[in-house]
């Protein structure tokens, strides 16, 4: 995810260095990294849910991304992970070794452990498609590589966010109930009212989500696991107490470190939470639970890209 200072939005280094602003991010302003970044993204259009993903020949540039990234990742999640997850990295298909696994072989990998599979995204995906997926045991991941120059810092979700984030997830039963329960919730409904509502609690947990450990917030989403920023960083956060009803209202973004978290005492709350949401989640859940209309919401921001 994206490694920026949320209080003033500038990025930075291993060593907690400014690195500017995020518009001047390479991965946004260099014409050839675009270039290769959109390609590989080009290659998810008209792909089927569950089709094969086509192997990339990534360059020893990503590969060497790949690793540097892997083993900072590797130290930032062993200090501010909760025990779930660094038992199930174990399993996971996030090696020290090599470069960029292919997609296929991170599936074969988590559909012998839990039924997952990665299916090809260019990007961001509607709702509708990237949560209902989940149900049929599909994870929608993308496969282009963060820029090189600044391995940890990166504009968007890549390749690097899917393997060391909803990888790890995906390769322990108790987390993949929980993206199946939030995709057959999702299949339930066809509003975009609804979608959001499921789309809101699923970045609070499974994406940002916090447990308590003796007492000390632990990540265990998947966006904090991927990003050694926010891994060094989000206990500056505004970590509240788990409010469904305040955080289906708080505006959040795609891009940058987030202001606000939620935390629960387990993970054994969090199951119970969302499958308390979920189970019979359909279109007059909102009504049902009082709970705003989209228009009342707070805003969603996504990144840009040229």
């Amino acid at each position: 995810m994206v490694d920026l200072d949320w209080t003033d939005r500038t990025p930075l280094d291993a060593r907690g260095a400014r690195l500017g602003a995020a518009g001047e991010h390479p991965g946004l302003a260099d014409g050839a990294y675009v270039r290769r970044r959109n390609a590989i993204a080009a290659r998810a259009e008209g792909h089927r849910v569950g089709d094969p993903s086509p192997r990339v020949r990534y360059t020893e540039a990503e590969n060497a991304t790949w690793r540097t990234v892997r083993a900072a990742v590797w130290s930032a999640q062993t200090r501010g992970a909760c025990e779930q997850v660094l038992r199930a990295r174990e399993v996971a298909p996030v090696h020290a070794h090599g470069g960029v696994p292919q997609h296929e072989e991170v599936s074969d990998r988590l559909q012998a452990l839990t039924g997952f599979r990665f299916t090809l995204a260019g990007g961001i995906v509607p709702n509708e498609r990237f949560l209902g997926a989940m149900a049929d045991g599909y994870f929608h991941a993308v496969q282009y590589v963060r820029h090189p120059a600044m391995p940890l810092y990166t504009p968007e979700p890549d390749v690097m966010h899917d393997v060391f984030g909803h990888g790890i997830h995906l390769a322990d039963p108790f987390f993949a109930d929980l993206y199946r329960t939030v995709g057959r919730a999702a299949t339930r409904v066809r509003s975009r009212d609804a979608l959001d509502l499921i789309s809101r609690v699923y970045w609070f947990t499974l994406e940002y989500g916090l447990v308590l450990e003796g007492g000390r917030p632990k990540a265990y989403g998947a966006a904090l696991l991927s990003s050694y920023g926010e891994l060094r960083r989000f206990t500056r956060a505004d970590i509240r107490p788990w409010n469904l009803a305040e955080l289906v209202r708080l505006p959040y973004q795609v891009a940058g470190y987030q202001p606000v978290l939620f935390a629960l005492p387990s993970l054994t709350r969090v199951a119970e939470q969302l499958h308390d949401f979920l189970d019979d989640f359909d279109e007059t859940t909102r009504e049902r639970r009082r709970m705003p209309p989209l228009h009342e919401r707070g805003f969603l921001a996504r990144p840009g890209r040229r």
